[in-house]
């Protein structure tokens, strides 16, 4: 006798509070699909809080001040790819007609390096066909995300200008200055899987030489962290050796785009895993035969 809707709705709720693992599918990390593309691997990050510099510029009677912080919380785990979308990942999407070929070359020396030289919709453009290839949910991290992924590795460079606020571009300047400073120098060259360690979560290469695009919108002047993730939004937040913000279209961060601080060197991405209940639910119609994969 065929299941309820209501029936079915409360079967697939009772299965995702089981663990994956005591339903036998184990870590899906480096298993292959019905289609023969890799799972990447991921790392899942606990649930937890953490002191947050929100993105986008504030203001105090017109000058720019110190990012507002606020204490977020992510009441359920994060799962994140522990390296970045890699070139030769990337090229799969292409060979299958879902994405544009990266501006930037592989390595000349056969390495597999990270995926520069690709924008925003690049990105969501891989996450669409990687998420319809491997028959789970994929999505581009929030910035909030990759900050609380990248722990002791998550880096700001948007202290409060110092010299004359009302002068628009000693913000810049100074910016630029603070990542001179650091000892920033360019390194042009994507370098290979985990060449930059792994953090305490395990994950790798957070503050490597790629900056890594995120979902999350610039918020404008006074708006810090209100930057909703719109379809229509211009300019992204990019996550790396510091924070900068980059015009959606752009696939190189030389050529400005609205980039702070000291220009980034590459633009590449990870994905996360999307877990949440719709996605959960999805899946398990996949496994059971009731959705097409």
């Amino acid at each position: 006798m065929p299941l309820s809707l209501v029936d079915a709705l409360g079967a697939a709720t009772a299965l995702l509070a089981i663990p994956a693992a005591a339903l036998g599918f184990g870590d899906w990390a480096g298993s292959r699909t019905e289609s023969d593309v890799p799972v990447a691997a991921t790392v899942e990050i606990a649930k937890g809080s953490f002191e947050y510099p929100l993105p986008g510029e504030s203001l105090v009677a017109g000058r720019a001040v110190a990012p507002v912080t606020a204490r977020i919380e992510f009441d359920r785990a994060i799962r994140m790819m522990k390296y970045q979308v890699s070139y030769g990942d990337y090229r799969r999407c292409v060979d299958a007609g879902a994405c544009k070929p990266a501006d930037a070359a592989p390595a000349p020396d056969g390495t597999e390096v990270p995926v520069t030289g690709v924008n925003y919709l690049d990105a969501t453009a891989y996450a669409a066909w990687y998420s319809k290839a491997t028959g789970r949910s994929w999505r581009l991290p929030t910035a909030a995300e990759w900050a609380f992924a990248a722990g002791e590795r998550f880096a700001v460079d948007d202290e409060a200008p110092s010299g004359d606020p009302d002068n628009p571009a000693v913000a810049w300047i100074e910016r630029y200055r603070q990542s001179a400073a650091a000892g920033r120098r360019p390194d042009e060259q994507p370098r290979p899987q985990g060449s930059f360690g792994e953090n305490r979560h395990g994950m790798a290469d957070m503050a490597g030489n790629v900056f890594e695009w995120t979902s999350t919108c610039l918020a404008g002047p006074g708006e810090a962290g209100r930057g909703a993730e719109r379809a229509d939004c211009g300019a992204r937040i990019l996550e790396g050796r510091h924070r900068t913000y980059m015009a959606s279209f752009i696939r190189d961060g030389r050529s400005g785009g609205c980039a702070t601080g000291a220009a980034p060197e590459n633009l590449g991405f990870r994905l996360v895993r999307d877990e949440g209940l719709a996605a959960r639910l999805l899946d398990l119609g996949r496994m059971a035969g009731m959705v097409p994969g």
